[in-house]
C-alpha cells in the first residue's frame, strides 16, 4: 500500500452506536468506529450512526443510502420495487455477498489519500491547478474550528499553529464541504488557461433534511431509500467514484441519472487533501470551484419544498429556533394546508409502506445564511410518527395538522401581545419589544412542544374513530393556557404601576385574537332638499 493511503472500506471512519444488548465479540470489545464494510456488514447490529455534527450526518446518509441501494439490488425501477425492498428489509441484514462483490469492483476508490490515484469524493487535479503556496488549511477544512477572522464554536484554534485533524475526522469534513460548502471566493484554481476564485454554494447549504429512522441502522438505510424512476437505467446512475472520468470543470455539471447520482453528485467544491507522512492525519487541503460559473439543479427527496411568492421552488430553510413538531403536518400530509408556501412533503415519505411504520422521523440541517455566516447545527427527533402518514392513516393524519396549528396559532398570539404590552407600556410605537418576545417564546414554546407530543399520543391508531379522537376544544384551551402562563410570567413586573398594568391588560386581548372592532352604525338616508331634487 503507498505512503499516505487510509482505505476507508475496512479503516475506522465513522463513529456508531451498537444496539443494546448485543453480545461483545473478540477480547476489545464493540468498536465505536467502523469501516464501511462493517458497516454495511453489521448494520442490524449498530442502533445508528454516532456522527456528532448534524450537516455531516446528513451528508453521510445520503452515500450509505447510494451503497445500500446498489448491494441490495435496488437500483433499477420495478412495479415490485416496493415488494422487493420489503423481501430485503425480512431478510433481516444486508447480503454479505453484495457488501463484498461491490467493494471488489471499486477496490481502489475508497482511498481517503491516494498519491497518483483518484482519492475518495476528491480531484487529484487541484495539486497542479491551485497555487500550492496558498492552500486552504485544515482550520477552514473542519467547519467547527476557526478560521481567518471567524469566531469560535467549540474550541480555540489559531491558523499559526493549526493541530492536524485524524483522517476519520477529515472524511466527515469532506462530505460537509460537498454538501454545505458556502457560495463566494475560494481558492484559485487555473483551469484551460483561465484562473478563477468563485464557487456556488453546495446543494444543502441552509436547508433542513429529514430522514426516516428505525431501531437499527439496517431499517434506516431501507427506509431511506427512493424507488428509481420509470426511465431510470440503474447502471447509469452511477456515483462520483464510480464514474470511469473525472467531471471537466468548463463544461456544464453531468446530469443525474436517478437517485444515486442525485443525492452523492451534486457538489459544487472540489477538494483536495494532503495527508501527513503516515497517513494518519490531514496536514492541509485544497479548498475551490467544482464548475466555472455553472449550478446544479437542486433537487433532493430527503427536504420539504416550498413555493416562493414570484412561483420559484426553494427547501424548506433549517432554523435553530423552530422545533420539529411545528413541521410534522408537512411531513405527514402530501399537501398539508400551510398558507402560501404550498410545502410539499419530502419524496422519501411517498414511499413509505406496510412494515415500515414505527419510523421516526431525524431532522439534520445547518443554520447559516448562503454565503459564508454559520450560526448553529440543528438535530432533531420525533417519537414513531410515519405510521400516521396520510398513505397510511388518512383519518387520523388531519388531527396531526390541526394539534399542530393550535400550537402555532397561540405561540403567534403570544408574540404579538407582548410585543403590544411593551410598546404600550414605553409609550413609543416604534419600540419592537423584541427581548419581551424572547422570553415569552422560550417559556412558550418548549412547553407547547411537550404539550403537542402528549396530545399527539393519545391520537386513535386504529382509524376507527373519527379524527383519530382529537379534541378540538380541551386542545384549545391547553394552549391558551400556556400562552396566559408565558404572558403573566413576562409582563409582571411592569404591573405594579398604573401605567402597566393598563398597557399589560388591554395587550393581554391579542392571546383571544384581540378586541373585536365595534361596527359602525349605518346613517339613515339624509332626506333630499329642493336643491338636491332639482
Amino acid at each position: 500500500m503507498p505512503t499516505g493511503t487510509y482505505n476507508l472500506i475496512d479503516r475506522p471512519c465513522v463513529p456508531v452506536r451498537w444496539r443494546p444488548g448485543l453480545t461483545v465479540r473478540g477480547p476489545d470489545g464493540l468498536p465505536d468506529t467502523v469501516g464501511l464494510r462493517e458497516l454495511l456488514l453489521r448494520s442490524h447490529e449498530i442502533a445508528a450512526l454516532a456522527v456528532p455534527d448534524a450537516p455531516a450526518h446528513a451528508a453521510l446518509l445520503r452515500i450509505l443510502y447510494a451503497l445500500t441501494a446498489k448491494v441490495a439490488g435496488l437500483t433499477d425501477p420495478d412495479e415490485d420495487w416496493a415488494e422487493h425492498r420489503l423481501e430485503a428489509f425480512d431478510a433481516g441484514r444486508l447480503p454479505s455477498d453484495g457488501i463484498d462483490a461491490y467493494f471488489d469492483d471499486y477496490p481502489d476508490r475508497f482511498f481517503l489519500f491516494a498519491p497518483g490515484g483518484r482519492p475518495f469524493m476528491q480531484d487529484p487535479r487541484l495539486a497542479e491547478q491551485c497555487d500550492a503556496a496558498n492552500t486552504a488549511g485544515v482550520n477552514k477544512l473542519i467547519v467547527t474550528r476557526p478560521s481567518g477572522n471567524n469566531h469560535s464554536w467549540f474550541r480555540h484554534d489559531t491558523d499559526t499553529a493549526p493541530v492536524p485533524p485524524t483522517a476519520p475526522e477529515a472524511f466527515l469534513s469532506l462530505l460537509v464541504w460537498h454538501y454545505y460548502g458556502p457560495a463566494g471566493r475560494c481558492s484559485s484554481r487555473e483551469v484551460n488557461g483561465m484562473k478563477s476564485a468563485s464557487a456556488t454554494a453546495g446543494p444543502l447549504r441552509t436547508a433542513l433534511s429529514y430522514h426516516p429512522e428505525g431501531d437499527s441502522l439496517f431499517e434506516t438505510l431501507l427506509a431511506g431509500l427512493v424507488p428509481p424512476d420509470a426511465a431510470v437505467v440503474g447502471a447509469e446512475d452511477l456515483c462520483p467514484w464510480e464514474l470511469d472520468e473525472l467531471p471537466d470543470p468548463d463544461r456544464p455539471p453531468r446530469e443525474s441519472r436517478g437517485p444515486r447520482s442525485r443525492h452523492t453528485g451534486r457538489s459544487q467544491h472540489a477538494l483536495l487533501l494532503l495527508p501527513d507522512e503516515d497517513g494518519s492525519h490531514v496536514r492541509d487541503a485544497f479548498i475551490t470551484w467544482a464548475y466555472r460559473g455553472e449550478r446544479m439543479p437542486r433537487e433532493d427527496d430527503y427536504l420539504i419544498w416550498q413555493t416562493s411568492q414570484q412561483g420559484n421552488r426553494y427547501p424548506r430553510p433549517a432554523d435553530a429556533g423552530r422545533a420539529l413538531w411545528r413541521d410534522l403536518d408537512a411531513l405527514l400530509l402530501q399537501n398539508p394546508p400551510a398558507g402560501h408556501a404550498h410545502p410539499r412533503q419530502p419524496r422519501v415519505f411517498d414511499s413509505m409502506s406496510e412494515g415500515f411504520d414505527d419510523l421516526r422521523v431525524r431532522a439534520l440541517g445547518f443554520d447559516q445564511e448562503g454565503q459564508a455566516k454559520d450560526t448553529q447545527f440543528v438535530d432533531a427527533s420525533t417519537p414513531a410518527v410515519l405510521g400516521h402518514a396520510e398513505a397510511n392513516d388518512p383519518r387520523t393524519v388531519p388531527a396531526v395538522g390541526r394539534l399542530r396549528q393550535y400550537g402555532e396559532l397561540y405561540g403567534r398570539r403570544l408574540d404579538r401581545a407582548v410585543k403590544r404590552a411593551w410598546s404600550a407600556y414605553v409609550q413609543d410605537a416604534k419600540a419592537d419589544g423584541a427581548a419581551w418576545a424572547a422570553q415569552a417564546g422560550a417559556r412558550y414554546w418548549p412547553r407547547a412542544e411537550a404539550e403537542f407530543w402528549a396530545r399527539f399520543r393519545l391520537l386513535d391508531r386504529t382509524g376507527e374513530v373519527p379524527d383519530g379522537g382529537f379534541d378540538p376544544a380541551a386542545t384549545r384551551r391547553a394552549f391558551v393556557r400556556l400562552a396566559e402562563e408565558a404572558y403573566d410570567a413576562v409582563t409582571a413586573p411592569v404591573t405594579r404601576t398604573l401605567r402597566g398594568a393598563k398597557a399589560v391588560s388591554q395587550a393581554r386581548n391579542d392571546l383571544y385574537g384581540g378586541t373585536p372592532k365595534r361596527r359602525q352604525p349605518v346613517p339613515a338616508p339624509r332626506a333630499q332638499t329642493k336643491e338636491h331634487s332639482a
